[in-house]
């Protein structure tokens, strides 16, 4: 069970004594057919050069997403990965919707670089790549059809930010019925804060929160 040190004493005895108790804290597996979800890794997200990005967490989480990539391409585990729509102008307007509440969009001289995967984890010829609007890596994309198609029963949720995209994804993956595996190592936040809180209450009700070190054992296991 995921336990930062900031959770109070109180909710962590909650945790202990009600969800352990009683069997909750029981999705510590990963089935047959997963696949590797990669979250909005782009420079706008990862680079301190956009007002989104946040290197301090970002880049490690990318070097992170990159070892995982490493172990499950040998495996054979498919990735497929989301960035924010394409287009640009009044069209890019429209796609952001309520997030034009929240601040101002990208301009479109930064669009390009800032919707494109970092570097060191950019999709291989195999991989698929999904356009998002939206928090949630389901929302208003084909990610369920494909994930039906593909016969995937679990899902290794990785990318940014925790507290947002990833979160959102997790939820809409859990109501699918998928199981959600989470890295630790591979999501990142730029409020460390929200980071861990997110982590805390996911792996209480709808994912496994686990070390990039157990994750991979266990897909091992199960190949």
């Amino acid at each position: 069970m995921y336990i930062p040190s900031i959770i109070p004493e109180e909710d962590q005895k909650i945790i202990e004594e009600r969800y352990r108790k009683n069997g909750i804290d029981s999705l510590t597996e990963i089935g047959r057919r997963p696949v590797v979800l990669v979250v909005d890794m782009t420079n706008g997200f990862v680079d301190d050069k956009f007002p989104t990005g946040y290197s301090k967490t970002g880049i490690p989480c990318a070097r992170s997403i990159e070892s995982l990539l490493i172990e499950t391409r040998k495996m054979g585990i498919p990735t497929i990965y989301t960035k924010d729509v394409e287009e640009t102008g009044e069209l890019y307007n429209l796609h952001r919707g309520a997030w034009n509440f929240k601040g101002k969009p990208i301009s479109d001289e930064m669009k390009g670089e800032y919707n494109t995967i970092y570097a060191t984890i950019r999709p291989g010829e195999k991989d698929l790549v999904l356009n998002k609007s939206k928090p949630s890596a389901f929302f208003g994309t084909p990610l369920a059809a494909l994930l039906n198609y593909m016969k995937a029963d679990s899902i290794i949720l990785t990318g940014m930010v925790t507290s947002g995209c990833i979160r959102a994804t997790a939820l809409d993956a859990f109501n699918y019925n998928y199981r959600v595996v989470i890295p630790t190592e591979c999501v990142a936040d730029r409020s460390q804060i929200s980071h861990e809180v997110s982590l805390f209450d996911l792996d209480a009700k709808y994912a496994s929160v686990l070390p990039l070190n157990e994750v991979l054992w266990l897909l091992k296991k199960t190949q």
